[in-house]
């Protein structure tokens, strides 16, 4: 069967970049292996990851997710350079429609509020049938899996606007309608669904059940660690990295970008209160990034609040790190200090735990079944909560030690060998299916 492949290859992407990375490789490994299936990748114009155009011609195709533009597509693009949109632009979204196959359709989702209004898009439909895609396979959740009405299999990692809709970004500026309008339809319309634990499958099945999605619909394929991540890390890379930003001797370490839920700010008045009590100074790194408008103001509010801490604790914010250099910031860390609210589970645990840098995480639903005794759980809402459990690990070596073991045992019991059998065994259940569903259209 021909699989189309829609992944997420950019790296500000975070974890969904590196989760698409990790599927195309297990993919890759079963395709090496004898799998007769044959894979479309298709890309996004802004992505450009030597790694998969890599695997463009072995056993793999590359495909643009937009067809080509037609010569009248292209004349409308000309156009609209030269007049530009401004007053036309209810005319030429009617314009953009006709060209992608939608005819003069209004959007009804947009129109009536109603979230199960789906918007199809038989442009696209008829670009995967041209590529031959018999079933795709999103490893993010996209509006595109159900408009494009071709069978699927797709991820979804989180339901937090359902779960806690008071973050702002889950829910402000109409982002809780774009999320419903996506999952409920996405779930419901799917082939098969990917979730990442038991509890993520039960929060599926919480909010979208009622809309249709049946239980076994649903298939757990648990997180692994990123696959650029280099474990045995020899001595000269590690102080490559430890030159390379100036590191501190000891350092807490949280790689995350600056959402409100991910809490750094709770962190920050932690080692605060670690100074004010304990006269301890302990130094944490951050990274990650801040490109859009509520990240920037996390961003911006998080750097007030270090100003009124004073000079200590101290707090390294690096940006956007590459891939080659994360190893190194992990096998140095003293520990990685997790306090987010969302889950259900998180990757970067599992890849503290490859380094053996023991973790403080949050004692919350999803990622206290994920971590078990292998973390130091502490109540994301408290200061005082973090604080003792950073006082815990900078303090007690044994205690580190034990953290250390128990994560490593832990990440054992699932392996990547793991991860691509269950992988392939969801797959040949989709294809099953999708074979099913054919043939009883052909009776009909």
């Amino acid at each position: 069967m021909r699989i189309g492949i829609v992944p997420t290859l950019n790296a500000s992407g975070g974890g969904i970049y590196q989760y698409s990375l990790t599927m195309l490789r297990a993919l890759h490994e079963w395709k090496n292996e004898g799998s007769e299936d044959e894979f479309i990748i298709f890309t996004y114009p802004e992505s450009q990851c030597p790694e998969v155009i890599s695997m463009n011609g072995q056993g793999w195709m590359l495909r643009p997710v937009l067809p080509s533009p037609s010569r009248s597509q292209q004349a409308l693009n000309l156009l609209r350079q030269v007049v530009g949109e401004g007053p036309h632009r209810e005319a030429w979204r009617s314009l953009r429609q006709q060209l992608r196959g939608g005819g003069s359709q209004p959007d009804l989702r947009e129109e009536s509020g109603n979230l199960d209004a789906v918007r199809f898009q038989p442009g696209m439909k008829q670009w995967f049938d041209q590529c031959g895609a018999e079933i795709m396979l999103y490893p993010s959740s996209q509006t595109l899996s159900f408009e494009a009405k071709v069978p699927y299999v797709m991820a979804i990692h989180d339901l937090q606007h359902r779960l806690q809709p008071e973050f702002p970004e889950v829910s402000a500026n109409g982002e809780w309608e774009k999320r419903e309008y996506l999952f409920r339809n996405g779930a419901r319309y799917s082939t098969l669904l990917l979730a990442d634990s038991e509890v993520g499958r039960q929060d599926i099945l919480n909010c979208y059940e009622p809309h249709g999605v049946r239980p076994d619909q649903v298939k757990v394929l648990p997180f692994i660690p990123a696959g650029y991540l280099a474990v045995d890390l020899p001595e000269i890379e590690r102080q490559r990295v430890r030159a390379t930003y100036d590191l501190p001797e000891r350092y807490l370490f949280y790689p995350a970008q600056f959402w409100p839920h991910k809490n750094h700010a709770r962190i920050v008045q932690a080692l605060g209160l670690l100074k004010q009590e304990y006269r301890l100074q302990v130094p944490i790194v951050f990274c990650g990034s801040y490109s859009d408008e509520i990240r920037a103001r996390t961003f911006q509010e998080l750097n007030s609040l270090v100003d009124q801490l004073g000079p200590e604790p101290e707090v390294r914010f690096l940006g956007h790190v590459p891939d080659e250099d994360m190893s190194g910031l992990y096998a140095e860390a003293r520990a990685l200090v997790m306090p987010t609210f969302f889950g259900p589970t998180n990757i970067p645990v599992l890849e503290a735990w490859a380094f053996g840098c023991p973790v403080i995480t949050s004692d919350i639903r999803g990622i206290r079944e994920q971590v078990g005794e292998a973390a130091v759980l502490v109540d994301p809402r408290s200061v005082e909560a973090i604080a003792d459990g950073i006082y815990r690990l900078w303090t007690d070596d044994n205690l580190c030690r034990a953290l250390a073991d128990r994560g490593r045992q832990r990440l054992s019991r699932y392996t990547p060998s793991d991860y691509r059998r269950q992988l392939i065994e969801i797959l040949e259940e989709a294809k099953v299916r999708v074979r099913s569903e054919k043939a009883k259209s052909a009776k009909r």
